[in-house]
């Protein structure tokens, strides 16, 4: 048995924790993996305190935790819980990641953003960019991201508008940024994205097709598709799950293609970044959308 172990506590709200953040952990070289469910908030001071004040000063500068789940919203509230039950010097690393939105964000807004600047020597301030599936956890957190970066984003939730603007309302309060809801729910709706966005992110269920390749042959002003769906039917038709920057030439603009597994291959490396910080610091971090952003903008710029 390893002596003084690196330990990561992990507090989920959901019935099960995630083997893809199980196995990320491990691979970062944990010794050990503790999973707790069905954590509430009202959960977090006490269980975040029972880590702390378990291994002495030392043992605690090798004990993290990890907050899971699906709600990026929830998780931040437990990440500032769990950093408010801290009492210097027992203080331990934490790092949110709710059902990996936060490191699959990261991972496509970098791509995004180095792909718009090698290809156009662009970025997104004032672009239009549309979420499919805005209302989820990666993608409300790629909107919070790509709005910080300067674009007009775009939360389209197949509900309605109305869905879309409630969600983009209550992040735009919480994250101090400006989103917009946007129905995704027609045809027409449709339509009307594709006839001003700029770049369109795909972040609706996986094997669900989004747009067509015919309705993208259709989109003026489109420099940029991101689809995050790995599983067929893929969510923009006509980008493999492996393109990085592909021309799209069935576009009006030649626009370029990011497909899910790329956009994966940098999520890996920012998920396994991140938890070998935590083992690594000599000082207590509190890892969040920004972190997971710096990290995967230090990767796609290399």
């Amino acid at each position: 048995m390893t002596k003084d172990p690196y330990l990561l506590h992990m507090f989920n709200p959901t019935k099960n924790v995630s083997p893809f953040d199980v196995n990320m952990a491990y691979e970062a070289s944990f010794h050990g993996v503790i999973p707790y469910t069905e954590v509430t908030l009202e959960d977090i001071h006490a269980l975040t305190q029972d880590t702390i004040f378990s291994r002495g000063p030392k043992g605690v500068k090798r004990t993290c935790i990890f907050l899971g789940g699906r709600e990026f919203g929830l998780a931040m509230d437990m990440l500032n819980r769990a950093k408010a039950a801290m009492v210097p010097p027992f203080e331990v690393s934490v790092f949110a990641d709710p059902s990996g939105a936060i490191t699959t964000a990261a991972a496509a807004v970098a791509c995004i953003e180095s792909l718009l600047e090698k290809q156009f020597k662009s970025d997104m301030k004032d672009k239009n960019l549309y979420i499919f599936g805005g209302t989820g956890p990666v993608g409300v957190c790629a909107g919070i991201l790509a709005a910080n970066c300067g674009a007009n984003v775009y939360l389209a939730s197949h509900r309605g508008a109305d869905v879309g603007s409630k969600v983009a309302d209550e992040y735009n309060a919480r994250c101090n940024v400006s989103m917009q809801g946007a129905s995704s729910g027609s045809k027409g709706d449709k339509e009307a994205i594709i006839e001003q966005a700029h770049i369109i992110i795909g972040a609706a269920k996986a094997g669900v097709q989004i747009l067509s390749r015919s309705e993208m042959e259709n989109a003026p002003a489109l420099e940029l598709a991101a689809d995050i769906n790995a599983v067929p039917p893929l969510g923009f038709d006509g980008i493999d799950v492996h393109d990085y920057g592909k021309v799209l030439d069935f576009t009006p603009g030649n626009a370029i293609g990011l497909g899910a597994l790329a956009i994966g291959d940098v999520k890996y490396k920012v998920h396994k970044r991140l938890f070998e910080m935590m083992i690594q610091t000599d000082k207590p971090l509190y890892l969040d959308h920004e972190a997971a952003f710096k990290v995967a903008r230090e990767i796609t710029n290399k």
